[in-house]
């Protein structure tokens, strides 16, 4: 930084290390194989962990007052379903982590809480509902996210 200049610096990307690793949960299987691909990254290179469920809040059910109190249960429910299952995963494996439960876009969610934490990596699971190799989320990350993307099958 040159004499004078007051600007803050901006986080650095790409430093000696990861010091934060930020994991896209939704329940699905390849969303777990990207939590314990994570989690063992996170515990060599003593990495925080913060899993994150996106609670998509555009689909029909929101279109509605009584909808939206609806799926915001059924939401809520998914979430203490996760925190339970990772909590059983992860008692086992020596790291900082924490479970971050986020409303939007599933993609924008994640890049959110990936700069929130200050995380030098997004990884999220390959979706196996769309016929090619990646679904929606991990193309749009890849594509458009700041910080590296890993996307475990």
């Amino acid at each position: 930084m040159a004499e004078g200049d007051k600007t803050e610096r901006e986080f650095e990307i790409g430093k000696d290390g990861l010091g934060g690793i930020v994991v896209g949960m939704d329940g699905s299987p390849a969303s777990f194989h990207a939590a314990a691909w994570a989690a063992g990254l996170a515990r060599r290179e003593r990495a925080r962990l913060v899993l994150v469920y996106v609670e998509a809040v555009g689909g029909v059910a929101y279109w509605s007052p009584m909808g939206v109190a609806v799926a915001s249960e059924a939401a809520e429910s998914l979430v203490e379903e996760l925190k339970k299952e990772v909590v059983s995963h992860l008692k086992w494996v020596d790291i900082d982590w924490d479970f971050v439960h986020h409303r939007g876009d599933p993609a924008v969610g994640l890049e959110q809480v990936a700069e929130q934490y200050r995380a030098d990596l997004i990884v999220v699971g390959r979706s196996r509902r769309r016929g090619g190799l990646l679904g929606t989320v991990p193309a749009t990350l890849v594509v458009e996210a700041v910080r590296p993307v890993v996307v475990v099958p």
